[in-house]
């Protein structure tokens, strides 16, 4: 009667425990479908984005790699459904394991990159679930297979190579053509002085040539040319090394303080001329060429003897962010919406425009909080000069290096170019 009870009993919880694998493997074949669904439909979404409106070529290239891999979890899903419930196709159980793979290795890295660069929390959240459950699938997918059509050995070396070019395409053909610095340059020329008919004014023409020799294309946040005359007379002699240490020890600024001289005694200068020379918001092509003519005038009987010009753009790179259209945000006189740091310069003041700024890629705009750009033209007695500033919606400003790495802000500016007046005024 014991022995009946005994196999009966063994029955029982053999039956309950091939119940409960049976239960198992329903909830792995849920959740690993899920994992590979979920997958599909987000990276789909990114790519299908990218693929439509990335910047760049290598963007739009991210995008299809992106689709690429969402219909390979899409397939994966549907042959892991094949696998664990009908067996209808051999290689049914292979195509689930390299989807499963493949999800995980995308979802990884852009796990990584999101706990870099993401602002919200769900998505850290979401991808940071899709890589703990395509990593579990790859086991689980795994532990179902008995035979590798290949051997082991090949499939590693075959799986090492395709991640290695895969890295190695990436880094040839994404990273390094974003990384590769590209700066215009802007040439100052003056052209001779021209007397007006009264004898009592003059004009200097002056011409700037803004070139860029890149495949690179820019958007202008800002330009300005500045001129500042100053009274220069000599020496007959050395100066004293006393007075070259007062000087080297004074100066600080390089607009407003005049290089060392020997023989030279250079005055504070004065600001006699300043203005935007290209429209902000204006694009300037790829291997383009810019020029602008501005003319200074000065009364014939001017009190300088030097006048010198400086000229500055402030541009962001087209391949690493789009911008709105730039508009009025007002004046730092005014009292509205003035950053504090921008109220301390008393001796400047300030014209401010705002504009959107987009980056690059989808997964960047959807998962970082909007970004702004504001740019302060300022103007005073002792210079001019353009200050950009990137800033999130509640306040908190990126780094200059942000700007210039991230966002692809390039200062160009030449300067000093000097010219004596000696030869206009003697004219009197």
């Amino acid at each position: 009667m014991s022995l009946r009870n005994n196999s009966r009993d063994a029955s029982r919880q053999r039956a309950q425990r091939a119940l409960e694998r049976k239960k198992q493997s329903r909830v792995s074949l849920i959740v690993i479908t899920v994992v590979l669904l979920l997958t599909s439909a987000t990276l789909g979404n990114f790519g299908a984005r990218d693929l439509l409106s990335a910047l760049t070529f290598p963007g739009r290239l991210t995008g299809a790699v992106l689709i690429a891999v969402a219909l390979t979890s899409l397939v994966g899903a549907g042959a892991l459904a094949d696998h664990w419930l009908r067996r209808t196709c051999d290689s049914s159980g292979i195509i689930a394991l390299f989807a499963a793979f493949v999800a995980f290795l995308a979802n990884s890295l852009l796990f990584v990159e999101l706990l870099r660069n993401a602002d919200a929390i769900r998505y850290k959240v979401l991808f940071g679930a899709l890589t703990a459950g395509s990593a579990w699938a790859v086991f689980a997918v795994g532990r179902t297979l008995k035979v590798i059509p290949t051997p082991k050995r090949v499939a590693t070396a075959l799986l090492a190579t395709t991640v290695i070019a895969l890295a190695n395409f990436g880094y040839q053909n994404l990273y390094l053509p974003s990384q590769r610095e590209v700066r215009p340059i802007i040439k100052l020329t003056m052209d001779d002085p021209v007397p007006s008919k009264d004898g009592k004014a003059f004009s200097v023409p002056v011409n700037i040539t803004l070139e860029n020799h890149s495949d690179v294309s820019f958007d202008v946040l800002g330009t300005e040319l500045h001129a500042m005359a100053q009274k220069v007379s000599l020496s007959p002699q050395d100066r004293l090394r006393r007075q070259w240490r007062i000087d080297a020890e004074n100066w600080k600024s390089f607009e407003r303080t005049n290089p060392l001289s020997r023989r030279e005694v250079h005055q504070p200068g004065q600001l006699v001329e300043a203005q935007p020379w290209m429209r902000y918001g204006d694009p300037i092509g790829a291997n383009d060429i810019v020029t602008a003519r501005v003319v200074v005038q000065l009364p014939m009987n001017t009190p300088y003897d030097q006048v010198a010009f400086y000229a500055s753009a402030h541009l962001t790179r087209k391949d690493r962010v789009s911008l709105d259209r730039l508009r009025s945000k007002g004046y730092s006189w005014s009292g509205n919406q003035v950053p504090q740091w921008v109220k301390g310069k008393k001796a400047f003041d300030s014209i401010m425009y705002e504009s959107r700024i987009h980056e690059n890629n989808a997964i960047d705009r959807e998962t970082r909080d909007p970004r702004y750009i504001d740019v302060f033209w300022q103007f005073g007695t002792h210079g001019a000069n353009i200050l950009e500033t990137i800033t999130i919606k509640h306040g908190k400003a990126e780094s200059s290096e942000e700007g210039e790495n991230r966002y692809g802000i390039r200062i160009i500016e030449t300067g000093p170019v000097e010219r004596t007046l000696w030869d206009i005024k003697g004219r009197q």
